[in-house]
C-alpha cells in the first residue's frame, strides 16, 4: 500500500489542542498499521499548539504554521489578535501550497481546528482530494468550512449534516484500542503507581485543563478525606498546577495526585475505576473505546453547546453519567463518586454500555474511506 517512490501519501492537518492533535496521529498511526511507512505521511499543525510539543516525539514528518483560530470573545485583547487572523491566514495558506507542491500527496485529511485550515485551503487551490474527518455530533465551525472542498466527510456519528457524510467512527488511537481493562488493571496501577486494592479516579480537563472541574474534584477530595479505600488521580492541567484549590492535608487516608498534564492515557483508562472528565469529542470517542464508566461535565463555554450534545451520546444510553457544570458542587460529586464507589454492579452497567457504544470506533472503516479517496 505504498505511495510511489518520492510522493506523500497523506497530508494530516488540524491541531492546537490535544482534543485534534490526538485524532491527527491516531489518523496516522492507523495508516502505518495499514501498511504505509511513516516518511509517506505529513503532519500539518500550528506552531502556537500543543502539538509542537506532541508530534516531534511521534517521530512523523511534519511542518508548523503561524496561524492562530478568532476569539469569541470581545474583549479588546481579543480583539486586536483577530486583528491578526487574516494576514496569518494567508501567510500560512501560501506556505501551505508550496509545501503540498513539493510532497504532491494523494490525500489531505482534515481532523478539524484553526489549525486545519492553511493546509485544506491549499489542497482545494491545488486540487488535491479532501477527507473531513468530523468526531463531534455536532460538527465545528472548521470542519464545516472543510467539508465544501471535501471529497468525503467521515463522521462519528449518524445524522451529520456534512456532505457526502460517511459514517466511519471517530479516530482513536491502536495503543487505545488496545486496551483491555480487565487485562491491564494490573500493569497500569503499578506503572502509574497507583494502589491495587483501592478505588481509583482519574480526572482529566482536556489538555488545557479545567477550573472549575479542579475545584470541585479538588473540594470532593477534601471531603471524603478519610477514604482509605479511594485514590483520585488528577490531572490538572499545566497552567492550574499551582492554582490552590482546597485539597485534602497530607495526611488525610485517601490518596489526592496532582500533575499538570497526562501523556499515559490508554494506562489511565486501564487503571481507572471511574474519569470525571470534560466532554470533548475525543474523550468521549475513547472512554467508549475502552469501555471506561465516567461522569461527564460538558464545558459550557463550547461552541454551540457541543460538549453537551457530545456526552449525551453516553449519557443517553447509561453508558456515562451527565453532570453538567450548573450542577457541578465538591458535595455532588463527593456523591456521586461514593454511590459508584459502592454499586460495581452499576459500574460495570455503564462499562458494558460504554463499550457497546464504542464499537464503530475500533473499527476500520476511516482507514479505508481515506484510501478510497485517495485511489480517486
Amino acid at each position: 500500500m505504498s505511495a510511489p517512490s518520492g510522493r506523500c501519501h497523506a497530508v494530516v492537518t488540524g491541531g492546537g489542542t490535544a482534543g485534534h492533535v490526538l485524532p491527527a496521529l491516531a489518523v496516522m498511526d492507523r495508516l502505518v498499521a495499514a501498511g504505509h511507512r511513516p516518511d509517506e505521511l505529513h503532519y500539518v499543525g500550528t506552531s502556537r499548539g500543543i502539538e509542537a510539543r506532541l508530534v516531534p516525539a511521534r517521530g512523523h514528518p511534519h511542518t508548523l504554521l503561524d496561524v492562530s483560530g478568532l476569539q469569541r470573545s470581545m474583549s479588546p485583547r481579543d480583539l486586536l489578535r483577530n486583528l491578526a487572523f487574516a494576514p496569518r491566514l494567508v501567510r500560512a495558506t501560501w506556505r501551505a501550497i508550496a509545501l503540498l507542491r513539493r510532497l504532491r500527496p494523494q490525500v489531505v485529511v482534515n481532523v478539524g481546528g484553526y489549525a486545519s485550515m492553511p493546509a485544506t485551503l491549499a489542497a482545494g487551490l491545488l486540487r488535491v482530494p479532501v477527507v473531513v474527518v468530523s468526531y463531534d455530533r455536532r460538527p465545528g465551525l472548521a470542519s464545516k468550512l472543510a467539508a465544501r472542498l471535501a471529497s468525503a466527510c467521515a463522521v462519528a456519528f449518524e445524522g451529520s449534516p456534512l456532505p457526502r457524510a460517511r459514517l466511519t467512527g471517530a479516530p482513536v488511537r491502536p495503543e487505545v484500542i488496545a486496551v483491555d481493562r480487565a487485562r491491564d488493571r494490573g500493569h497500569a496501577r503499578r506503572e502509574l503507581e497507583l494502589p491495587e486494592e483501592r478505588f481509583v479516579v482519574a480526572v482529566v480537563g482536556g489538555s488545557l485543563g479545567a477550573r472549575a472541574v479542579n475545584r470541585a474534584v479538588a473540594g470532593a477530595a477534601a471531603l471524603l478525606a478519610d477514604r482509605g479505600d479511594l485514590a483520585i488521580h488528577h490531572v490538572v492541567g499545566e497552567r492550574f498546577v499551582d492554582d490552590g484549590a482546597p485539597a485534602p492535608a497530607p495526611a488525610a487516608a485517601i490518596m489526592y495526585r496532582v500533575i499538570g498534564y497526562e501523556d499515559r492515557m490508554p494506562l489511565v483508562y486501564a487503571a481507572a475505576d471511574l474519569v470525571v472528565a470534560r466532554a470533548g469529542a475525543s474523550t468521549i470517542a475513547e472512554l467508549a473505546t475502552t469501555g471506561t464508566p465516567a461522569i461527564l461535565v460538558p464545558w459550557p463555554g463550547a461552541a454551540e453547546d457541543h460538549q453537551l450534545d457530545n456526552a449525551r451520546t453516553l449519557t443517553d444510553p447509561g453508558a456515562a453519567i451527565l453532570l453538567e457544570e450548573r450542577e457541578l458542587s465538591p458535595e455532588r460529586l463527593a456523591g456521586e463518586i461514593t454511590a459508584l464507589a459502592a454499586d460495581p454492579g452499576r459500574l460495570a452497567a455503564i462499562a458494558a454500555a460504554a463499550r457497546e457504544a464504542g464499537a464503530r470506533h475500533r473499527g476500520s472503516s476511516l482507514v479505508e474511506l481515506v484510501e478510497e479517496v485517495a485511489r480517486r
